[in-house]
């Protein structure tokens, strides 16, 4: 069989590439599966490879309508740090679900012989990968790929969010960019386990959104009495644990203050350098490209870090990493359930009208490819 798999090059003269080249599908090892791909989602982490640091503002198309190129300049500031990247050609997609057409001899290969799965490791803009039967969820029967293809990003993310949240002695959060698919699953998990949410959006119809799945609180950041919402709310859930997608810009401080504000109503442990009330942000995304800002209005018990879902899995045990593996099989159409703006084959994400609208990473316009089209 023919593949057909978006890649993404740095050309030596500086431009990011974006097209679609053709090889030949593989056969599998014995613990290989051959999987069609019917479903893969372009996620904020997807992003990165795809786009690299060009200027998609200099974005030209150019080929064919089947057979695509997207081009765009790269700004020479930049070009040192790509300079690894230039002549090798990199397969996108970090996630996706199919259906398995064929298998290696092994035992659980076999077992896997047109069942639908979801499938990590990268290169999932492809019709077809292949992969290692233990880098593959089987989902239960009548899950379709559509209903599959996010299973791993957002919803383990979620997960690593509550167990970072027990791990670190906390007992309720707050998260930014609340509204989106990501923040979604994670109000719901939240309402199922019992844990108190606090959630920061810009807009009020994201309020009205998070409000109608049983949200509690909801803190507009575009609304003047912003600060007076989050340390109301703060103050009445005890959060101390925030995750931040935005990265830049001056919310994760806003945050921290707002939890310092909070402590000192509830908590009367306070020394000379305030509160000693541990607070804690971790930016896991970067939606603001801009400096992260911050005045230590804050005390002196505080952390600002960097989180990612990979280092979240190495710190529990195998046994653990599929107990969530398997509870996002259980609940992929309830609490872990993803929506789509747009459905899209792989020639229709190469054009500057899709990358304009995907490439903004605003809420409610998430993309799933379906590379079967």
């Amino acid at each position: 069989m023919d593949n057909l798999q978006l890649r993404s090059l740095v050309t030596e003269d500086y431009y990011l590439q974006l097209s679609l080249e053709t090889s030949e599908v593989p056969d599998p090892a014995e613990n290989e599966v051959v999987v069609r791909i019917e479903a893969t989602p372009i996620n904020p982490s997807d992003l990165g490879l795809l786009f690299g640091p060009a200027d998609m503002s200099t974005a030209e198309a150019s080929g064919s309508a089947d057979r695509p190129v997207i081009r765009a300049s790269i700004p020479e500031a930049l070009r040192a740090m790509v300079a690894p990247r230039v002549g090798n050609s990199l397969p996108c997609g970090n996630e996706g679900a199919g259906v398995v057409i064929a298998a290696g001899s092994g035992k659980a290969a076999q077992a896997m012989m047109g069942k639908t799965v979801g499938v990590i490791g990268g290169g999932m803009y492809s019709k077809y990968r292949v992969v290692r039967a233990d880098q593959v969820l089987v989902f239960n029967e009548g899950t379709t790929p559509a209903e599959g293809a996010s299973w791993f990003v957002n919803p383990l993310t979620v997960l690593g969010m509550l167990g970072t949240m027990r791990l670190e002695g906390h007992t309720a959060l707050v998260h930014t960019a609340a509204a989106s698919n990501l923040g979604q699953m994670l109000q719901k998990l939240c309402i199922n386990e019992g844990v108190q949410l606090v959630n920061i959006v810009r807009r009020q119809e994201h309020v009205d959104l998070l409000k109608g799945i049983g949200a509690q609180y909801v803190c507009n950041s575009s609304e003047p009495d912003f600060m007076a919402q989050l340390i109301e709310a703060l103050t009445a859930t005890r959060a101390t644990l925030g995750f931040d997608a935005t990265g830049g810009g001056k919310l994760a401080g806003q945050i921290l203050t707002a939890m310092e504000a909070a402590a000192n109503r509830y908590s009367t442990d306070r020394g000379a350098y305030g509160s000693t009330v541990h607070k804690q942000v971790y930016i896991y995304g970067g939606l603001d490209r801009s400096p992260t800002t911050f005045n230590r209005n804050f005390g002196m018990s505080w952390g600002m870090g960097g989180w990612l879902l990979t280092p979240f899995l190495g710190r529990i045990t195998p046994e653990e990493v599929q107990r969530l593996r398997q509870k996002v099989a259980d609940e992929i159409k309830t609490t872990f359930a993803s929506s789509y703006t747009r459905e899209v084959s792989l020639a229709e994400v190469l054009t500057l009208e899709s990358i304009a609208t995907f490439g903004r990473q605003a809420t409610g316009e998430k993309y799933l490819i379906n590379p079967a089209r």
